[in-house]
């Protein structure tokens, strides 16, 4: 329902986003079932996408987010396999790294934002993801 009006009505995630006052990820994660919406969220969705409120509520939109079931490992799909594989080819060097410049720690994805940026130069297209998640360092016991 809320892919065939963001679709009829020709919405952005980016779009979306502004009228919620969201980031665009973050909307597209509530129509993947992966985040929670807020009352605001319901409200200011259903006014956009000319959704009744009720409709919303009685939604998964509304109840608890089940993160990260929806795929199979490793993905299939090959923009998220893409991603799969950045993780898997750099994910060590990551850590290295943070950990030298962190301490011995995670990144909480969390405490997170995330954020994709379109740049374009004499070279082409490219795509730029942001991963900011809070710094949580291991205690010890």
């Amino acid at each position: 329902m809320l892919f065939a009006k963001k679709k009829e009505k020709n919405l952005s995630f980016e779009s979306l986003g502004q009228a919620l006052g969201r980031d665009e990820v973050a909307v597209a994660a509530l129509f993947y079932g992966q985040a929670k919406a807020s009352e605001d969220d319901i409200k200011n969705l259903a006014k956009v996408l000319d959704i009744p409120e009720e409709t919303l509520r009685g939604t998964e939109m509304a109840g608890w987010p089940d993160r990260g079931h929806q795929m199979e490992m490793p993905p299939r799909e090959p923009l998220v396999y893409r991603l799969y594989e950045i993780v898997q080819n750099y994910g060590y060097a990551y850590k290295a790294v943070m950990n030298e410049k962190f301490g011995d720690g995670i990144m909480s994805a969390i405490s997170f934002s995330t954020k994709v940026e379109k740049e374009v130069d004499d070279v082409g297209t490219w795509c730029k993801i942001t991963l900011r998640g809070k710094w949580l360092p291991y205690t010890r016991f």
